[in-house]
């Protein structure tokens, strides 16, 4: 595999996977009471509770995001 190979898988990754962030975040921001409605169905809780988790959910995933798709990423664009 070569470091182009490379460079685009994580190219594509990082669009994909930020495109799916934003997503999340912004449809949080716009629609919180539909996302809470959706979820509350299947998975009874109080808004307190879901509010914690699904924002410590949002943030893992920002982190994971950062460290295993754009740092490679940016590493690969820097080293060739």
């Amino acid at each position: 595999m070569t470091v182009e190979t490379l460079k685009e898988f994580f190219m594509w990754c990082s669009i994909v996977n930020g495109g799916l962030l934003t997503f999340w975040a912004l449809f949080l921001m716009f629609a919180p009471e539909l996302v809470y409605r959706i979820q509350s169905y299947w998975f009874p809780m109080a808004r307190e509770h879901f509010n914690m988790i699904i924002y410590g959910f949002l943030g893992l995933f920002k982190v994971f995001f950062l460290f295993f798709n754009l740092v490679p990423y940016l590493a690969l664009v820097l080293i060739s």
